[in-house]
């Protein structure tokens, strides 16, 4: 039988104390340790290319999905001086941050339980992702309520430039934004592993204003691309896209693409025909898609969904 003296009764004592103490929290910690769990789960963001490799000046489209874990119906809202909704654009070279233009406040966003929202920004005309060179994009979701932001994963985009194979400057008439001006039309090839596609950029060179650049479909090695230009000095382009099959766009002096649509070849092979009068139609095979006629113009807010082009063809 062993006796504990005064110093071990109190030594055993307050180990005992300690011990209690430290069970008496572990609920406590659990307890902290799982709300904050809970508060990294509350919103996911999730970030998305439909492609990594861009030709400078093309909008880069990124989808964004937001998904309310929350467990309750939310609101995304500005606060605490925060916007609710953007993106953080880094230089690959250097790990510089690229500030974005001015942007009209952001209008609140509910969201469900359980539901995801999904956002499509073109990021070419907030961010100035122009030079040649890689960039990581990440999105992010402020959330008023928890006073926290959170993130996609990064994605690294990789900005090129295409080859040149045909180029023409010609005067802005009266009656169109920039009268008196110039514009500069030029076609670009550019090789990806699988296809090679034909973009369309038109810009002032006299101010350096490039406004637009962007895919008008993919293009075989069948025959060169056929351009005319009509009597408002609107860029016809006639391109064959895959075998017997010929790609026709229109577009205008601020790069707005104005119409588009498909010919196959059937007897005739499909050409561009300019008339005496300035008018430019295609004469020859068989028109397998009408034209569609929905212009082309940039996004400006940082919601807003960019124009349909021929980017995922």
């Amino acid at each position: 039988m062993h006796i504990l003296n005064g110093a071990s009764c109190a030594f055993f004592s307050s180990d005992l104390r300690y011990s209690c103490r430290r069970m008496r929290l572990l609920p406590l910690l659990i307890c902290v340790f799982s709300l904050a769990a809970t508060a990294n789960a509350q919103v996911q963001v999730e970030l998305k290319f439909k492609r990594l490799q861009y030709v400078a000046y093309e909008p880069i489209t990124a989808e964004v999905k937001i998904t309310n874990l929350a467990g309750r119906d939310i609101e995304l809202r500005d606060g605490n001086g925060e916007r609710w909704f953007g993106f953080e654009v880094t230089t690959g070279e250097d790990g510089r941050h690229l500030a974005p233009a001015p942007l009209e406040p952001e209008p609140p966003l509910r969201i469900e339980t359980g539901t995801t929202v999904t956002r499509k920004v073109n990021l070419t005309p907030i961010y100035p992702v122009h030079d040649l060179g890689p960039y990581h994009v990440r999105a992010n979701v402020f959330f008023a309520d928890l006073n926290k932001f959170f993130y996609s994963q990064a994605k690294v985009v990789q900005v090129g430039d295409a080859r040149p194979i045909w180029q023409r400057t010609v005067g802005v008439p009266d009656g169109v934004a920039g009268a008196g001006g110039t514009r500069t039309y030029s076609l670009l090839s550019n090789r990806f592993p699988d296809h090679t596609k034909l973009y369309v950029r038109v810009e002032d060179k006299s101010t350096g204003a490039v406004y637009s650049t962007y895919p008008i479909g993919r293009a075989i090695a069948y025959d060169d691309p056929q351009t005319e230009l009509d009597r408002n000095n609107q860029l016809h382009v006639l391109h064959c896209a895959a075998p017997r099959t010929w790609s026709y766009s229109r577009v205008g002096l601020n790069g707005e693409l104005f119409a588009r649509s498909t010919f196959m070849e059937t007897k005739s092979r499909p050409r561009l025909r300019r008339a005496d009068d300035g008018a430019v139609a295609v004469k020859g095979g068989m028109l397998e898609t009408p034209a569609s006629q929905s212009p082309q113009s940039p996004a400006s807010k940082l919601s807003a969904r960019p124009p349909a082009t021929p980017d995922d063809e």
